[in-house]
């Protein structure tokens, strides 16, 4: 189990990146404008759902990675930086016509869970942060790496269900609003830029993690 020291800044980094809106936020705050309150809370457990699937992925894939090679890691590792460092210049880059639009098309409360459940499970935010960040925070002096990953997961969806279900209950206060405004859609873009620069920084001075 990682020190409390760890827990806490996991959390800090955890919070930075979920509050970024990507695919999954941007699906959470679409269908709360077009639905309402309740659809956008389903759309939350569809794709915390989906998240499952990154926590399993993690488990037995960067332990057998951290088993079997440091070089694997580091590679993977530095993918990560990259993929992030792009994520971040390209938000800063993107013009005021690049915004995302809400479709406002409403779905049946079960497909919008499985709409969300296979969005998170294809969202590269996610797997990112689950194969190159994640495993920042694992000690394996402290125990299995792969319990360590279960508990970080863990972590990882009730953060992501608290803060994914502010944008679904925000956004359904604010559907209005939100329809309309490209400056507000704009002023998101330059902050999660920088908190992507920033996540990719942290990602590359982290230690490499040590052998088991």
């Amino acid at each position: 189990m990682p020190d409390f020291a760890t827990l806490a800044v996991f959390c800090a980094a955890t919070m930075a990146l979920l509050l970024v809106p990507g695919p999954a936020v941007v699906f959470i705050v679409t269908r709360s404008v077009a639905q309402g309150r309740a659809t956008g809370l389903v759309s939350v457990l569809g794709i915390h759902t989906g998240s499952i699937v990154h926590v399993a992925a993690a488990a037995l894939g960067v332990s057998a990675l951290l088993a079997a090679s440091a070089t694997a890691f580091t590679v993977v590792k530095w993918l990560g930086v990259a993929y992030l460092v792009w994520l971040g210049v390209r938000k800063l880059m993107a013009g005021p016509g690049e915004a995302e639009t809400a479709t406002l098309v409403t779905h049946s409360r079960s497909r919008v869970f499985w709409e969300g459940f296979v969005v998170n499970v294809l969202n590269p935010k996610t797997a990112i942060f689950f194969l190159a960040f994640l495993p920042q925070f694992v000690q394996p002096s402290a125990g299995p790496v792969a319990p360590q990953i279960i508990v970080l997961g863990l972590i990882w969806m009730a953060l992501g269900i608290a803060s994914d279900g502010a944008y679904a209950l925000l956004a359904s206060a604010l559907s209005g609003r939100l329809r309309r405004s490209v400056r507000a859609r704009r002023r998101l873009d330059v902050g999660s830029g920088v908190v992507y620069l920033g996540l990719g920084a942290a990602a590359a001075f982290t230690g490499e993690p040590a052998k088991a």
